[in-house]
């Protein structure tokens, strides 16, 4: 059988190009969603021939992760990978404290990080079990806003600060069985940043060395290498920028 590879948060720009990009690498795939399943079931019938699925993973829900794990093992019998792809935030600027309250911060660290957390235990025991070279492996979605302290607001930088120390955590904890890694976009032109001002866009652009945005694409990839590539890779964050922290 092929091996398995696990998305949460399938269907979202990043998600969409992660799966595409496994499911041209060889691997059956797992689309996991929230609230995004129509989004999820067209994206999966759109996939090339395999034995692909659709599947719940509520991240913020540990009993229904539970759920999850069970019918992946219950379908697949395996999971070797599993990446971390779903997240929240919204666009409050970082002096407006008032505009960042408790509900949207708890919101964000509770999908960006506690769920990231509650996914990895619970695929645990299916991802010690992989035959993957290099063992059963966890990518987690970061952001380079983990590093240069902008994005679109203060508790979105700073959960994806958490995400990465817990990355490093992990990867000490979980070793030698599986690899924990982390892949740290840059701003990535998605439909939904391409629906956003041009002029900010292009400002962005220029503040980044190599003058563009990153494509879905090479996001993908870099995870793609990840799996299949960095097999003695383990509590890194690999940037995927452009160069931008270097302004």
């Amino acid at each position: 059988m092929a091996p398995v590879a696990l998305v949460t948060g399938a269907a979202g720009g990043l998600g969409e190009a992660i799966v595409r990009a496994l499911a041209a690498a060889g691997f059956t795939l797992g689309l996991g969603y929230h609230r995004a399943s129509e989004a999820t079931e067209r994206l999966r019938q759109d996939l090339p021939r395999g034995d692909h699925f659709a599947v719940a993973a509520p991240v913020t829900d540990s009993a229904a992760l539970a759920s999850m794990a069970a019918n992946v093992e219950a379908r697949c019998g395996r999971c070797d990978v599993l990446v971390n792809c779903a997240g929240t935030t919204r666009f409050v600027a970082h002096a407006d404290l008032d505009g960042l309250d408790d509900a949207l911060f708890n919101s964000i660290f509770a999908v960006n990080v506690r769920g990231a957390f509650a996914a990895v235990r619970a695929l645990k025991s299916l991802l010690e079990r992989s035959d993957l070279p290099g063992g059963g492996v966890v990518v987690n979605i970061s952001s380079i806003a983990s590093v240069i302290a902008m994005g679109s607001n203060v508790a979105y930088c700073a959960s994806k600060a958490a995400l990465d120390n817990m990355t490093r955590s992990l990867a000490r904890a979980l070793a030698p069985r599986i690899r924990v890694l982390a892949v740290a976009p840059g701003l990535v032109d998605t439909e939904f940043v391409k629906s956003l001002d041009q002029a900010w866009r292009d400002e962005q652009a220029a503040r980044t060395p190599l003058a563009r945005l990153a494509r879905p694409q090479e996001i993908a990839a870099a995870v793609v290498a990840a799996v299949t590539q960095l097999t003695f890779t383990t509590g890194s964050i690999i940037a995927v920028d452009g160069g931008r922290p270097l302004n």
